[in-house]
């Protein structure tokens, strides 16, 4: 898919801006009467689905943050990451073992990857959490595969136009997570303060990881200046 063309061959219509929705009402109550009906019928328990929730809550983009920056600091790791995504992630302790084949694609001065799921919202959770409402509505679906560059300026994201936009689209058997390019000025930075600079957007590729305010980077090169002293 390129930013010109629907990945289905079809003209989307125009949508609304993209905005953030939760579950209709419907669809919560639906939620709640098979939760009580599977834990009556004892399917699982009430205590079985606190626990995974804990589990799932446990799960944040704080995850896909660190192999990012690892990425960006380590030139043989990114290599692993792109060749096999999910063995390097759990190089970074990211249990994936129940995630779909994944796929790390990196951003460069000339092409820019955006996720989309078209027909859900299949997304790795592993990595990054549950996803944001607004991945799963119909505006985004719909129009980022016809117009990413519009979609991309509501985000605050602005490409050269010699810069081409890839919308790819995550199925039930496959993820994709975004490699974003390292922001300049960044250069002095340790990994954990990389780490910081990564969204949640980023990995999805609707938005740019910031550069570094001057005052992060003045802390940073006295960080390494106190650390070259001591040695």
């Amino acid at each position: 898919m390129d930013d010109k063309h629907a990945p289905d061959g079809h003209d989307h219509a125009a949508h609304a801006a993209i905005e953030e929705t939760g579950p209709s009402p419907e669809f919560l109550l639906l939620e709640q009467a098979v939760r009580e009906l599977l834990i009556a019928k004892g399917v699982f328990t009430a205590d079985d689905m606190r626990r995974q929730i804990d589990v799932m809550d446990s799960r944040t983009p704080a995850q896909g943050a660190r192999i990012v920056a690892h990425a960006w600091t380590d030139p043989a790791f990114k290599r692993r990451l792109l060749a096999d995504a999910k063995a390097a992630a759990t190089e970074m302790d990211v249990d994936v073992k129940n995630t779909p084949e994944l796929i790390v694609l990196e951003n460069t001065e000339r092409l820019h990857h955006v996720v989309v799921c078209t027909l859900c919202s299949c997304y790795p959770k592993a990595i990054l959490g549950i996803p944001p409402a607004w991945y799963k509505s119909v505006q985004y679906r719909a129009r980022v595969v016809k117009d990413p560059r519009g979609v991309l300026k509501e985000f605050g994201t602005e490409l050269p136009a010699a810069v081409e936009v890839k919308v790819v689209d995550s199925t039930a058997d496959l993820r994709y997570l975004v490699l974003p390019r390292r922001p300049p000025g960044s250069d002095k930075l340790s990994e954990a303060e990389l780490a910081t600079l990564v969204t949640r957007d980023c990995m999805i590729g609707v938005t740019l990881p910031a550069a570094p305010s001057a005052t992060a980077r003045a802390a940073a090169s006295a960080a390494r200046d106190r650390r070259t002293d001591a040695t």
